[in-house]
């Protein structure tokens, strides 16, 4: 769609020292929009290490148990990506808890055709495994599948399916309620008890929690359950994007995983102070209440940062990578056509592991409902163009 051109940067850089007032421009934009987080790095680990704790304390309690067995969690979200379009107190720590199935179970993904979703949606068929020890009677284990409901029902052995299923699917809303039960009962063995305050906030689909310190100073967490896909850096998520209601044993394919590992690929490949992060949330700041999806903006970003040298987003070309970023914004709102970054993506770092059907796949268009309406496109590019 866009076109990139890295030459003006080798044009400019014989004036560049003389050209202190764009120098002051850069630092005023600092100093008005915040482009600094620098409190990110302390909470994300204080989240960590809550995360750590509570399921090492899950795995004490659930370990041989019928409960879904929780895996490390993952940092998700602009806060474990190293930017915010908030102030750094009021940004929430998002974190992905992983499901396997427990000793018995298997979990089976099948599309959901009874929910229409730009995203793909599917359910997470839950069957019994024979988990019968012929190789080594002397180890009695009741098996789900061929104990009688007599034996099973006389040593109280419960069942997945009977729990947090909704027919044969798992049921994310019950998922979320037995985990925010479980995070309640076992916060006082927690570490961090001594040092916050912790309430559990209402939620469907996750588990939310503020902890406070005495000094009244909060901390947001949510903590939401997913599924990997094979082995790859997609996720099924229990917690579906704002204004999305689907069924409860309805999971929508996520690229959050994928998306923080993107960013720390390329703070690690980047030269150091990189604007890259800075440019993001200047223009996050900047389309703060027009409408424009924060979303498009990331996603033209790391669109950027696999066009242009990672070398031309050194600190001193804010500017310019902030003005790439709004102009390749609006081409695209004029084409009615924004690639999703992670289908048919050349570009594409070896470290972001994919499904083979995304590297084979057709680009989807973020931009597809301008195409149908276009007085939503003629809005935006006067709110952009205002900017």
């Amino acid at each position: 769609i866009c076109e990139v051109d890295n030459s003006r940067d080798a044009e400019s850089e014989e004036s560049e020292e003389e050209d202190l007032p764009e120098m002051d421009m850069i630092g005023i934009f600092s100093r008005c929009f915040q482009l600094s987080v620098p409190k990110l790095a302390s909470r994300r680990q204080v989240v960590q290490e809550l995360l750590t704790d509570l399921l090492q304390v899950s795995q004490n309690l659930f370990s041989d148990s019928f409960f879904p067995v929780l895996e490390p969690a993952i940092g998700v979200g602009c806060a474990f990506e190293g930017w915010s379009p908030q102030k750094s107190e009021d940004v929430v720590y998002c974190m992905f808890v992983p499901l396997k199935p427990p000793r018995g179970y298997s979990f089976h993904l099948e599309p959901d055709i009874t929910w229409e979703t730009p995203l793909q949606s599917m359910c997470l068929r839950v069957e019994l495994v024979c988990t019968c020890t012929r190789e080594q009677p002397d180890q009695e284990v009741l098996c789900l599948l061929h104990h009688s409901q007599e034996e099973l029902r006389r040593n109280q052995v419960a069942s997945l399916l009977h729990t947090l299923c909704t027919g044969p699917y798992l049921d994310g809303e019950k998922i979320a309620l037995w985990f925010q039960t479980f995070v309640i009962s076992a916060w006082s063995v927690v570490p961090q008890s001594r040092h916050y305050r912790m309430k559990v906030l209402p939620s469907r689909r996750s588990c939310k929690m503020e902890l406070m310190k005495a000094s009244g100073r909060s901390l947001p967490v949510e903590l939401v359950f997913s599924v990997q896909q094979g082995d790859s850096d997609i996720f099924l998520s229990s917690q579906p994007a704002e204004a999305q209601f689907p069924p409860s044993t309805t999971w929508l394919e996520s690229y959050a995983v994928a998306e923080a590992k993107f960013f720390r690929h390329i703070s690690m490949q980047a030269p150091p102070h990189s604007c890259h992060l800075k440019c993001l949330r200047l223009c996050a700041r900047l389309l703060e209440g027009s409408g424009l999806s924060v979303y498009a903006l990331k996603t033209t970003v790391m669109h950027l940062l696999t066009l242009i040298l990672l070398s031309e987003w050194q600190h001193r070309h804010l500017l310019m990578r902030t003005d790439d970023i709004l102009r390749y914004l609006r081409c695209c709102l004029e084409e009615k056509r924004l690639q999703h970054f992670f289908f048919g993506n050349e570009g594409m770092p070896e470290e972001i592991s994919l499904p083979l059907a995304f590297q084979r796949a057709q680009s989807l268009n973020l931009f597809q409902h301008l195409a149908q309406d276009p007085a939503a496109q003629t809005e935006a590019l006067q709110v952009l163009d205002k900017l």
